[in-house]
């Protein structure tokens, strides 16, 4: 039978002649790459443990699995280099049984230099070396389910639904020989059906209906020879259709849906990708927290367990590789390979709706190559996984003919008018056009956002001065955008997360992108995620905005609030500013006294501040010239 044991602890790892101890997960870039200045270590480093010879049955076979190792690796086994991988953000798995000894020492070259061959290479983000995912020892009979093929997980379930009945087609594949069964259960255990293969019915299936039912069932697989049973897997999966309308958006089991989430990075402080499942976990409750119903899980494979989640939640996944910004020449084959290994990884999670090709490819010149790869990867995906759509994410300042958009069913475009290009407008008239132009071609919004840092505050919020304030105005003026445009098939937010990007320099802070909704230890909400809980989420709140702008100068003042009730009364000092109805947001302004409690109230709920009167504006507030940085320190 199949046996997991995880190696993570345990290793000396040896950078630049220094050996250390480290557990896995682990990366050496953790600080320098979050420090900015573009400097930070990409270089080769070693990792290596021994472990002692697992029991295998006769004929057995032992596999080391990788699940995220980047960007390239080399490794190595009682001395014989057994593998290499290019790709840093996929599971890789090797046979070592041919090599075990009674001890065995194991060998990890890292390398996260640049070249021209493995994605990414040129992107708004640290490329973190090291093995920063879990490492694994598996153990198998001699016939077991596959482990071979790029590093997947040996069964696929195609699930579809007619006439009210779910239809599973479930593949299994086997490596040696024996007989399969497959029990399909429900949430609760109960089974559904079963059979030794094929296309499954279950009657009247629950649906995996998006955020407000993620209902999952289970198949398992059971691999017997002479009636034995000597291997096992199972897969979560649901029942769901989905299509995308050109002029009505997203429609999710045959009802209009429309998709409104967020951008996701996956690193943390002072650990950079290195992250614990305790970390996904907050992640993902903080997405559904603000009540978003998708995420763009950017820029490469995520680790399966957020899949995972995400199918848990019920939250609609745009899933991507990391072929971004620069077209490399020589780098064709590896992006396919990183398409493989995502599709045939994660195929099997109901919250994944599309393959994303590309992100800001045209941010760089580049040949006919560029179209005539884009053009057969989309085939591949198509071939590869009929059942989902494809997606590019289109730069900026592409124009809404360039022939790429031509390529993929979907369309969406990073915009950013209103903080690296004035004009917020122009976003608006750019999605038109682009709507004018391809009227068959569903298009979104998959990048839109600025900079906030939670010490930077203006009364006058101004473009450019990473102040909360404007980060809420940028948002508010793209709601409106995307509100009035119900064509719209996807939006989301850049970024949930602030994350590390080594190359930037801007809010004081170098090494870092500040357009997270929340900041990058996740402790602190900015009042823009509050913004988009009072748009997105039925959990009924009242929050004041301004809790870090608490000394103010001025005769008046005037205080926002975000709710998602229809109506709030502002208490100053005891007495009532005023009543004010409406939707998400709520204006007052007031005399300002020397101090000031503030009290909202709304449907029972209440949220407090207290602002202090000061001579001045406080300095304080207000990003340095010395420390403001350049909008212009990122090419985009």
């Amino acid at each position: 039978m199949r046996i997991v044991k995880n190696l993570n602890d345990g290793w000396k790892f040896t950078l630049d002649g220094k050996t250390s101890d480290v557990d896995i997960p682990h990366t050496w870039n953790g600080e320098d790459g979050q420090s900015g200045g573009n400097n930070y270590r990409r270089t080769v480093a070693t990792y290596e443990k021994t472990f002692p010879r697992p029991a295998l049955e006769t004929r057995g076979k032992a596999y080391l699995e990788f699940k995220g190792v980047n960007s390239s690796c080399r490794v190595f086994l009682n001395g014989s280099e057994i593998c290499a991988h290019d790709g840093g953000y996929s599971t890789f798995r090797v046979n070592v049984t041919d090599f075990l000894s009674d001890e065995n020492a194991l060998k990890v070259e890292v390398d996260n230099r640049a070249n021209e061959t493995v994605y990414p290479q040129t992107a708004d983000f640290t490329f973190y070396g090291g093995i920063y995912r879990d490492v694994n020892l598996v153990t198998v009979s001699e016939n077991h389910f596959d482990l071979d093929y790029y590093g997947g997980p040996g069964i696929k379930v195609t699930p579809t639904v007619e006439d009210g009945d779910g239809k599973a087609k479930i593949e299994t594949f086997v490596s040696g020989s024996g007989d399969v069964h497959i029990t399909i259960s429900d949430a609760d255990g109960n089974t559904v059906a079963e059979g030794c293969g094929g296309t499954f019915i279950v009657k009247d299936a629950r649906l995996w209906d998006g955020v407000k039912d993620p209902y999952l069932y289970t198949a398992k697989a059971a691999l017997s020879v002479n009636g034995n049973t000597v291997d096992e897997i199972e897969a979560a999966f649901g029942f769901r259709t989905f299509r995308v309308d050109p002029e009505l958006g997203f429609f999710l089991n045959g009802r209009s849906y429309p998709l409104r989430g967020v951008c996701r990075h996956q690193d943390r402080p002072k650990i950079g990708n290195a992250i614990t499942r305790a970390m996904h976990e907050e992640d993902v409750g903080l997405i559904c927290d603000v009540g978003a119903n998708t995420v763009r899980l950017a820029h490469y494979q995520h680790d399966d367990y957020f899949y995972d989640l995400c199918d848990r939640k019920g939250l609609i996944v745009w899933a991507e590789i990391p072929y971004i910004s620069r077209h490399m020449n020589g780098a064709d084959e590896n992006a396919m390979n990183q398409m493989r290994e995502l599709i045939t990884q994660e195929y099997n999670h109901p919250s994944i709706v599309c393959w994303g090709l590309s992100n800001e490819i045209t941010m760089h010149g580049a040949g006919d190559d560029r179209l005539a790869f884009h053009k057969k990867l989309n085939d591949f995906c198509h071939a590869y996984d009929p059942t989902r759509l494809t997606v590019i994410a289109v730069y900026m300042v592409a124009g809404v003919r360039n022939k790429l958009n031509y390529v993929p069913d979907l369309v969406s475009y990073n915009l950013y008018h209103g903080w690296y290009l004035p004009f917020f407008s122009l976003s608006g008239k750019k999605l038109d056009r682009f709507h004018k132009a391809h009227p068959a071609t569903p298009l979104g919004l998959s990048e839109y956002g600025a900079e906030a840092m939670p010490n930077l505050h203006s009364v006058k919020p101004k473009r450019g001065d990473n102040t909360e304030e404007f980060q809420c105005l940028f948002h508010e003026k793209y709601l409106d955008i995307i509100e009035s445009r119900p064509y719209i098939w996807a939006t989301h937010v850049w970024n949930m997360f602030d994350f590390a990007a080594d190359a930037r320099n801007q809010g004081g802070e170098p090494g870092m992108n500040h357009k997270g909704l929340v900041t990058f230890d996740r402790k602190t909400k900015k009042d823009a995620f509050w913004l988009y809980k009072a748009h997105w989420s039925d959990e009924k709140f009242v929050h004041i905005c301004g809790k870090r702008f608490t000394r103010r100068s001025g005769k008046t003042v005037t205080v926002k609030v975000y709710s998602n009730n229809d109506e709030v009364e502002l208490f100053v000092n005891g007495k009532s500013a005023g009543k004010k109805r409406g939707a998400y947001k709520f204006e007052f302004t007031f005399p300002l006294e020397e101090t000031n409690a503030i009290e909202a109230r709304s449907g029972g709920l209440t949220d407090e501040l207290v602002i202090t009167k000061v001579n001045s504006p406080d300095p304080a507030y207000k990003l340095s010239k010395k420390n403001k940085g350049s909008n212009k320190s990122w090419e985009k």
